[in-house]
């Protein structure tokens, strides 16, 4: 009884030892007025846009308040290509990513935009 007793309490620690390792996922926060689109990412002036990173949401969208998972996306500094329902596309310039934390873009950024 006691080795089934110690067994079951080490497991237990592997199990909350592993959990609590695994990385954060990072998100991204709509804070814009509208649905976005299509975002996308690029080096600071750089203009190199990635995928749309709105295919990680099962609705390929992000609506106004909602987070976005982004799987694999690295720690730095990044400008952002957002698309949204409206039809407007803006350029958001030096947004800070951590890994494993929420960064977002709010609608006081979006002055760099056209149709």
């Amino acid at each position: 009884m006691r080795m089934l007793l110690l067994a079951g309490t080490m497991l237990a620690l592997s199990g909350a030892n592993a959990f609590a390792q695994s990385p954060k996922p990072t998100r991204f926060w709509n804070l814009t007025r509208y649905t976005v689109t299509s975002f996308q990412l690029s080096p600071p002036g750089q203009q190199a846009w990635g995928a749309n990173l709105c295919k990680h949401d099962s609705d390929g969208t992000v609506d106004h308040d909602e987070r976005l998972r982004i799987p694999g996306l690295k720690a730095g500094r990044y400008d952002a290509k957002i698309a949204d329902k409206s039809g407007r596309v803006c350029v958001v310039r030096d947004i800070e990513v951590k890994e494993g934390a929420v960064f977002s873009v709010e609608e006081k950024q979006m002055t760099d935009c056209g149709k």
